[in-house]
């Protein structure tokens, strides 16, 4: 079985390599030729552990081939996914244009019956409007081919995308045809030897599982991120009541982590999508309309925090942040919609000097923010410390799990240490000089065994 990936982005890799990786012969089509020469020299444009040594693999042996022209890719192709970008429009709603796009290249070249698989993340009805768009150029050829389009939207988390395609929780696909719910079953047998987890449903239920997920799995989040700033008002523990709700089997432990907002490709702009989508049948969704409200409120919470915490001592002027983590999430050089863009951003505005340290995201992140001479770009977390009256934890990478904090204590100008992630305990790391203070946890001092030196109530947001 041949298969033909259009978009060669971070879905579209990921999905091509699993495939290549499970023997099947894929070809990877972009209208970017210079990536498309990359990938053929085995560069990879995006970072997520595993995959550069799959690709570079599948390309020895010959499973996995990249190319910019259509008709040749789509000749001898049996199944054809859409894997091309859908970013946010100024409406909120997911931007169609280059999926139309496709679309419209696929009906254009398209020479005998095909499997169209939408695996992008779009609004509920694009099933329908692909093939409309497939059936309007085929017109214009005056051919009649047959072809079926399915929805079939992808659950990959940065970091962890190989072994979520290689042994998916579910895989949904939505269509009304057998003929390609049958070619779809065969396609995907190979990942459910051990127990069949293909779920099929209609079209523009599929398409609307996607946004539900991703909703859920953000309300989720902003729920313990708005629960841990009345932890802070009432002396209980984000953590401790993480725990407690989380050993509900109707809970359960996942996403229920406070922190400082979420972030990447996914979560914030599925949230706004399917509530503009909402809005298009003017339908109220106060309930997920909210989640983008707390998410933005939670990014601000550290920055508040060390505001008040230096203003309680001698204000920002000649201050010194070092940053712990870029991207928003670890295992990624992903940096869209992450905290730490906000906090550098507020940082700066009051003349703040930063030192930024993130294993992979430095790149992007240079990208990003305009260049300043407050920044300074460090090699590793103890550089990015050196002289700094504070540490602010970011991303939970794996590196900054095990903190030297005596070289740490030694190496700064100050001792104020800030944890995004609520990864430390607080008297461990109190008890070696610091002043720690987190996320839906009392703040606790260096000198807090002596005397309550600030009131919880002072932190909190």
């Amino acid at each position: 079985m041949n298969l033909l990936v259009i978009g060669v982005g971070y879905v579209g890799l990921v999905t091509a390599t699993c495939f290549a990786e499970m023997g099947y012969h894929v070809t990877c089509l972009d209208i970017d030729q210079d990536k498309i020469e990359k990938l053929k020299a085995g560069e990879i444009p995006i970072y997520e552990p595993g995959l550069e040594e799959i690709v570079r693999r599948n390309i020895k042996n010959k499973h996995l081939q990249f190319t910019t022209d259509y008709q040749s890719a789509l000749e001898d192709t049996t199944i054809c996914f859409i894997t091309v970008e859908t970013p946010m429009g100024t409406d909120g709603n997911a931007d169609l244009k280059f999926v139309r796009q496709v679309a419209t290249s696929i009906g254009t070249y398209l020479n005998s019956y095909k499997i169209i698989v939408n695996k992008s993340t779009v609004p509920i009805g694009t099933a329908k409007l692909v093939e409309t768009i497939i059936a309007e150029q085929l017109e214009l050829r005056e051919v009649s081919l047959e072809f079926d389009v399915v929805s079939n939207p992808e659950f990959l988390k940065e970091g962890n995308a190989i072994n979520d395609f290689m042994k998916p929780d579910r895989v949904i696909i939505g269509s009304s045809s057998e003929r390609a719910l049958s070619a779809m079953k065969a396609l995907y047998s190979p990942f459910m030897l051990n127990h069949d987890r293909l779920i099929g449903m209609d079209r523009e239920s599929a398409e609307m599982t996607k946004y539900a997920a991703n909703s859920m799995l953000a309300l989720r989040i902003s729920f313990m991120n708005e629960l841990s700033g009345l932890c802070e008002l009432t002396g209980a523990d984000i953590n401790k009541v993480r725990k407690g709700i989380g050993s509900d089997t109707r809970i359960g432990h996942s996403f229920l982590y406070a922190g400082p907002g979420f972030g990447g490709s996914c979560f914030p702009k599925d949230v706004r999508a399917l509530c503009a989508q909402a809005a298009a049948y003017q339908y109220e969704m106060p309930l997920t309309s909210m989640i983008s409200v707390v998410n933005k409120r939670q990014k601000l919470v550290l920055a508040n925090k060390i505001f008040r915490y230096f203003s309680e001592i001698e204000g920002m002027t000649h201050c010194t942040i070092a940053i712990l983590g870029l991207s928003f999430k670890p295992d990624t050089d992903d940096i869209r919609e992450s905290a730490s863009l906000v906090l550098i951003e507020e940082l700066l505005e009051v003349g703040v000097h930063l030192r930024l340290y993130d294993p992979v995201a430095m790149n992007h992140t240079k990208k990003a923010i305009p260049p300043s001479d407050k920044i300074y770009w460090a090699t590793d977390e103890m550089d990015a410390a050196e002289g700094a009256d504070a540490v602010v934890l970011m991303t939970e990478w794996k590196q900054f799990r095990y903190l030297d904090f005596d070289k740490l204590r030694m190496l700064m100008r100050g001792h104020a240490f800030f944890d995004g992630r609520n990864q430390f305990n607080p008297e461990d790391v109190a008890k070696k000089g610091f002043d720690y203070i987190s996320i839906g946890r009392s703040p606790l001092f260096a000198n807090a065994y002596q005397e309550n030196q600030v009131p919880v109530s002072e932190y909190a947001p």
